[in-house]
């Protein structure tokens, strides 16, 4: 878990979005529609993103799992978060930590996303603030200044 062993007994049905909130209180996470259509509890999985609400804590098991938590050096904003601040592509925020999540996997298979994939790319996040504009600036921001954006747990 961002870059840490951690060891936590769960139910066999229990959600990682669940665990992740309730269990290690890492609540960057949200729960949104809880039936993985809105995006705002993407975390990564192996370092690709997928919705934990559709996930088990179980399927976890040996894997590296990375929440909105583990991406930032302390004190700090990775480079897909400071682009999103620099464009008010955070809007209200409930989405945020699940566009960010799902956008470093974009970044990390793509460099230089045109805006329709970025668009495409964002399909499976809700923001409720009506604005994808300032999101898609913030992606194409970190794909201009061809910075890195690092592997999960890296």
């Amino acid at each position: 878990m961002n870059g840490k062993t951690v060891e936590t007994d769960v139910e066999p049905q229990r959600l990682l979005v669940e665990t992740l909130r309730d269990e290690l209180g890492l609540t960057g996470t949200k729960v949104g529609c809880d039936t993985g259509q809105c995006g705002t509890c993407v975390v990564q999985l192996d370092g690709l993103s997928v919705k934990s609400c559709l996930v088990l804590t179980v399927q976890t098991e040996a894997h590296e799992v990375t929440t909105i938590e583990g991406v930032a050096p302390e004190g700090g904003l990775d480079a897909v978060q400071e682009s999103l601040r620099k464009e008010h592509g955070t809007q209200c925020g409930f989405c945020t930590p699940g566009v960010v999540m799902s956008l470093r996997d974009l970044l990390e298979r793509e460099k230089e996303p045109s805006e329709e994939r970025i668009r495409e790319w964002l399909t499976g996040t809700l923001c409720r603030c009506t604005g994808y504009h300032s999101i898609v600036r913030g992606a194409q921001g970190v794909a201009a200044a061809s910075v890195a954006v690092p592997a999960a747990g890296s």
